[in-house]
C-alpha cells in the first residue's frame, strides 16, 4: 500500500497538481473515487481494505490523510534505482529463487566484536604494511 501510495503521490511531489486526483492519468480515480477502467485490476492489498467498493475507496482516501514516512520514500526510491525487491523476507527469498541473484544489498560492515572479523583485519593491515 506504501508503494501504491508513493505512486499516485508522484505528481504530487513533482508540483504538478495539488491533490492526487488531480493528476487525469492516476489510478486514485479508480481506487478513491470509484471510476471505472479497464486499464486498473484491483490488487489483492487494495481488496483487503474493505468488503465492499464503497468501504475501499474510503479506507483508501483515508491513507492519504497521512505523510508517507521519508524513510520510506528513500527506501523505495533506492530500491527502484539499483533493482532491489522490497517486502518481507519470505517475498524477497522467493524472488532470489526465481531470479537466481541477489535482490537486497549485501549487509554493510561486520560484526567488529567478533573474532573473525578483528583476525581477517589483523591480517589485512599487517599486509598493507609491509608493501
Amino acid at each position: 500500500m506504501t508503494c501504491m501510495r508513493y505512486i499516485e503521490l508522484n505528481p504530487v511531489r513533482a508540483g504538478m497538481v495539488i491533490e492526487p486526483a488531480d493528476y487525469p492519468w492516476s489510478s486514485y480515480h479508480c481506487n478513491a473515487l470509484g471510476q471505472l477502467s479497464d486499464l486498473v485490476v484491483p490488487h489483492p492489498e487494495y481488496l483487503r481494505l474493505g468488503k465492499s467498493n464503497e468501504a475501499r475507496q474510503a479506507a483508501y482516501s483515508d491513507l492519504f490523510k497521512h505523510h508517507i514516512p521519508e524513510n520510506s520514500i528513500t527506501e523505495i526510491r533506492e530500491a527502484t534505482n539499483k533493482a532491489w525487491v522490497l517486502g518481507s523476507d519470505r517475498f524477497k527469498q522467493s524472488i532470489r529463487e526465481q531470479l537466481g541473484r541477489r535482490v537486497e544489498p549485501k549487509a554493510k560492515g561486520g560484526d567488529r566484536k567478533s573474532g573473525q572479523f578483528n583476525a581477517n583485519r589483523v591480517f589485512s593491515l599487517g599486509e598493507n604494511n609491509s608493501s
